[in-house]
């Protein structure tokens, strides 16, 4: 958990703990393989996964707002080869101004 909590705060320095475990609980099983543990902004299939369940399903946000802000967090995170999806779901809520509704 301070993993994730200390790679989220390489872009957001008061990211709210609480938050960053609420995202953890939420991927699960998926953080425990490596490759689904990533999100690759290269991969476009990858990234409508992330708007289609991440954006639309938990976050209640479709369409260009939700295009803009996984574009954005790609950007972000344009110089770290390894984006955790931990950090890149906590980035992409908070562009969308969703943080809120994961406390």
């Amino acid at each position: 958990m301070t993993d994730y909590l200390a790679d989220v705060r390489k872009y957001d320095s008061g990211a709210d703990e609480a938050i960053v475990k609420k995202i953890v609980t939420h991927l699960g099983i998926a953080l425990r393989n490596r490759d689904s543990s990533l999100v690759s902004c290269s991969d476009p299939d990858e990234l409508n996964r992330v708007k289609e369940k991440w954006c639309a399903k938990k976050l209640g946000v479709t369409g260009d707002a939700a295009d803009s802000a996984v574009e954005a967090v790609c950007k972000a995170m344009a110089d770290d080869r390894s984006k955790s999806r931990v950090t890149f779901y906590y980035l992409t809520a908070k562009e969308l101004g969703k943080l809120g509704a994961l406390a």
